[in-house]
C-alpha cells in the first residue's frame, strides 16, 4: 500500500500530555486515509532538499587541515586523493560535488494523528524533502 502526498508543514502538537514534533503530510484527492490509524509505523520516501555544489567537509565530513603550522588556504581542503601504487583516483573517492536532490526513505516514522476531514497525517519527526515536495507512505 503507496500513498502519496504534500509535505505541508513541520509543527508541534499536544498528544498523551507531551509536546510532539510533527510532520504534517496532506494526502491526495484519490488517496483513502482510513487505511492509517494513531499508533501505525509507516516508511516516508521523498526527494531531498538540493544543497548545490559542496566541498567535501560539508558533504563527506572531512576534518579539513590544521588552522596553523604553515597552511593558508588549506583548512576545508580534501588532502591526499590516492595511493601512489596504482597511480590514479580510484573510482568511488569521496571528493567535492553536487549534494541533495536525492531519493531519501526514513523507516519506522509514528503516526500520531489523522485529520479524515482535511486529509492529513501528521508524522511524528522529520520527513524528507522541502515543504511542498511530494513524499510516498508506505506501511
Amino acid at each position: 500500500m503507496k500513498l502519496k502526498g504534500k509535505k505541508v508543514k513541520m509543527t508541534q502538537i499536544w498528544h498523551d500530555e507531551k509536546v510532539v514534533p510533527v510532520t504534517v503530510i496532506r494526502l491526495n484527492e484519490n488517496e483513502s486515509v482510513a487505511e492509517l490509524k494513531e499508533g501505525d509505523k509507516v516508511r516516508v520516501s521523498g526527494t531531498s532538499k538540493g544543497k548545490g555544489f559542496q566541498g567535501v567537509v560539508k558533504r563527506h565530513g572531512f576534518a579539513g587541515g590544521p588552522k596553523t603550522h604553515g597552511q593558508k588556504d588549506r583548512l576545508r581542503a580534501p588532502g591526499s586523493s590516492g595511493p601512489t601504487a596504482p597511480q590514479r583516483v580510484i573510482k568511488g573517492r569521496k571528493m567535492a560535488g553536487h549534494m541533495g536532490n536525492e531519493r531519501v526513505t526514513v523507516k519506522n516514522l509514528k503516526v500520531v494523528s489523522v485529520e479524515e476531514k482535511e486529509r492529513n497525517v501528521f508524522l511524528k519527526g522529520a520527513v524528507p524533502g522541502m515543504i511542498g515536495g511530494t513524499v510516498e507512505i508506505q506501511k
